[in-house]
């Protein structure tokens, strides 16, 4: 189930680009930035992915996790982290046991026609692993520095 702000966030468990198994409790302490995108390699996801590697030494800097997460496979999330140069872990969830828990599946409209994809959507998690903010229908241009500019506040 989808967690409200204030709430605790549940453990999970993902392969990232590696194959490695990544956990959410791995990153207890700091703050950690999720974002779901829907396809890897898609020029919006492109777009929203290389954002976070180019603002990734500052979020890095100021000690936030990022975790990049869509429904490709491993060997997709790998040639895309290739091809970008992406230093933060992809996380595979093929099965979209994660995005569909999280009620990330959503009605679209691709050429006119109506489709099922995940909705492009960032949570931001504190050190103490409760739900802080959700960014909703994000738009990839500048959406890492409006996630920086929001980590500043807090």
């Amino acid at each position: 189930m989808r967690p409200n702000v204030g709430d605790l966030v549940e453990d999970f468990t993902l392969p990232d680009q590696d194959g490695n198994n990544i956990s959410l409790s791995q990153f207890k302490g700091s703050p950690v930035v999720m974002f779901f995108y829907p396809r890897a390699d898609t020029p919006g996801c492109t777009i929203e992915a290389c954002g976070f590697r180019d603002s990734f030494a500052k979020l890095k800097k100021a000690v936030v996790v990022v975790l990049g997460i869509s429904r490709d496979t491993v060997k997709k999330q790998k040639k895309f982290a290739e091809k970008y140069d992406i230093q933060y872990p992809l996380l595979a969830d093929d099965e979209m046991t994660l995005i569909k828990g999280w009620d990330l599946l959503v009605e679209k409209k691709m050429y006119g026609k109506p489709v099922t994809g995940v909705a492009r959507t960032t949570f931001i998690i504190g050190p103490d692993g409760k739900l802080v903010h959700i960014f909703e229908n994000v738009k990839p241009e500048g959406h890492a520095e409006e996630v920086l500019a929001l980590l500043k506040k807090k």
